[in-house]
């Protein structure tokens, strides 16, 4: 009598189990099908016509433009900070780097509140600028220092994990070759950490241009100096939804592209150190 062999379970080639597909396939999902309904239900015919519109194109020039300078501010800041705290580990800097990283998971809106109740005419430093003549709540700078606040911890953290994993190896051999902290900063640290620094600047833009709740709650809603396109679109979608379509899909393409073009970027870099 022969025994006959039970089947063989199909196997993954990567070896994972197969189940872990089904879960992936409802998070792509999730994330995709969305911006495939705002596809599906823009009112193509008066696309252009609201795009262009004289709100919109000024909403999106200053997303555009306070993004860009946030994004400026992040790197100046984020990265000395991001250093610091990879090359540093005491009570004191855990602490300090808690707080940093803490707009990672603070309400926006409540980091709207603690901005104006820090720069607004009778926040504690908000009243002092006040007496010399400079106001910065519900201004364009106002906008700047909300999206950098939000943004501010993703470049912090995206380059601090990149300089914790190259470690000190090749700034103490520069050390040794008579290379100063600034030059060794500069033409080792950053160099090696390059592809993780490009992605911590998309995080930034991206988040600094999505913003909304702190810079509403801080900058306010003015049309053509703090309304920002979240905030444009957020107005037009209380009156008429679909009218908040179109230039949702222009912060949708935007996001896409700089995604997508780091993305590649990031792979050829990374292509290229492997050839």
């Amino acid at each position: 009598m022969t025994m006959r062999r039970p089947g063989r379970v199909p196997r993954d080639p990567t070896g994972l189990p197969l189940w872990t597909y089904s879960f992936a396939a409802l998070g792509v999902a999730l994330i995709v099908v969305p911006p495939l309904a705002l596809l599906l239900r823009s009112p193509w015919g008066g696309f252009i016509e609201q795009v262009t519109s004289p709100s919109s194109v000024d909403a999106l020039r200053l997303s555009l433009i306070t993004a860009s300078l946030s994004t400026v501010l992040c790197l100046i800041m984020g990265v000395p900070m991001a250093v610091i705290f990879a090359r540093h580990d005491g009570p004191f800097v855990r602490v300090l780097r808690s707080l940093v990283l803490l707009p990672l998971v603070l309400p926006p809106v409540v980091g709207g509140l603690a901005l104006l109740y820090t720069f607004g005419r009778l926040g504690i430093v908000g009243e002092h600028l006040h007496d010399a003549g400079i106001d910065i709540a519900f201004t364009t700078t106002a906008v700047v220092l909300a999206q950098t606040f939000v943004a501010l911890p993703f470049l912090v953290i995206s380059v601090e994990g990149a300089v914790r994993v190259v470690g000190t190896r090749y700034e103490e051999v520069a050390a040794t070759l008579g290379a100063g902290p600034t030059r060794t900063l500069w033409r080792v640290t950053l160099p090696l950490v390059a592809p993780s620094l490009l992605a911590g600047v998309v995080l930034a833009f991206a988040r600094a241009l999505g913003e909304f709740g702190a810079t509403i709650t801080f900058a306010g809603n003015a049309p053509g100096v703090t309304q920002t396109a979240p905030l444009a679109i957020y107005v037009s979608a209380i009156d008429d939804p679909q009218a908040a379509i179109p230039l949702s899909l222009v912060l949708v393409a935007i996001s896409l592209v700089v995604v997508v073009g780091v993305h590649s970027r990031r792979r050829r870099r990374t292509g290229a150190g492997v050839l």
